[in-house]
């Protein structure tokens, strides 16, 4: 992790341009017109970010459900993607299509080109996906570094579903109640709502996603906006699926505070937004410290 920080500040010296908001951000922002088209790009490594035996068609759905993620920090309206495919074993590409397909469906990205790439045999399989979104016009588009003394913390969702899914995946026991399967369906298609981002985006002083855990993501909107964020862990959203499977004890909570890939939006707003925002997500702490 040290070596890619590392890696990143040094791409940081290249990418100059305002439009790459100095790297640090869920995405680049490129004013074009008075337009605002919002720029991410994920990549999916096999043994990294999904398991070998993981359905082809769950890592399709997650390759697009990640930038769609990404779209929703910013607030973002979908306009469409690019991808990159490893080809490999062809009944394997033909069931990771049939997902690519309904994942652009659902998350309403359409396809608009890419890439196709011949990998050596053995290699492990990687993907990578472009999605563009369009900002909103009457108001600056939501970043980590907007938060502001005296600002609540939110999060749209529940936190470490996915973590314990990915945990109970590899444990090498069987995915067999209704609470393990849901759990282990959280790591393998998360659901982020790019609607609801363009929905919360005026209502946030900073926004993103939480793809790394909830305590490292906090840390980053933190370091970007030079404030300090508490994290209540009794107040953090838990899923009755989570709970049900592993209690609801402090040592839990920091295991859910701490896993990654639960593609929920992280967003700090002032106390005068919350009735406005309390139908759609869940305070978590308490309120941003200077």
């Amino acid at each position: 992790m040290t070596r890619e920080f590392a890696f990143i500040d040094a791409l940081r010296a290249i990418a100059v341009n305002p439009a790459a908001r100095g790297l640090a951000d869920d995405a680049a922002v490129l004013e074009l017109g008075g337009q605002k088209l919002v720029l991410t790009m994920d990549t999916l490594v096999e043994g990294v970010h999904f398991l070998p035996d993981d359905p082809p068609e769950d890592v399709a759905w997650k390759l697009v459900a990640v930038n769609a993620s990404d779209l929703a920090a910013k607030g973002a309206e979908p306009l469409g993607c690019l991808k990159s495919h490893a080809l490999g074993d062809e009944d394997w590409d033909r069931a990771f299509l049939a997902g690519l397909d309904l994942a652009c469906r659902h998350f309403r990205v359409p396809l608009l080109g890419g890439d196709t790439v011949r990998m050596p045999p053995g290699s492990a399989r990687s993907f990578s996906l472009t999605a563009l979104g369009r900002g909103p016009e009457d108001r600056p588009v939501p970043s980590r570094s907007g938060a502001r003394p005296g600002d609540l913390v939110w999060v749209s969702g529940a936190i470490g579903d996915s973590g314990l899914g990915l945990e109970l995946l590899t444990s090498g026991s069987r995915v067999q109640t209704p609470e393990a399967t849901l759990l282990a369906n959280r790591y393998r298609r998360p659901m982020p709502e790019p609607s609801l981002g363009v929905a919360l985006a005026p209502l946030a002083t900073a926004m993103m996603d939480v793809s790394d855990g909830l305590l490292v993501d906090a840390r980053r909107m933190a370091m970007a906006s030079k404030v300090a964020i508490r994290i209540a862990a009794d107040e953090v959203p838990l899923s009755r699926a989570l709970v049900a499977t592993v209690g609801d004890g402090l040592e839990q909570r920091i295991a859910a505070m701490t896993a990654g890939d639960d593609y929920v939006l992280l967003f700090t707003a002032p106390a005068v937004n919350s009735a406005l925002v309390h139908a759609a997500a869940t305070c978590a702490g308490s309120r941003v410290h200077p």
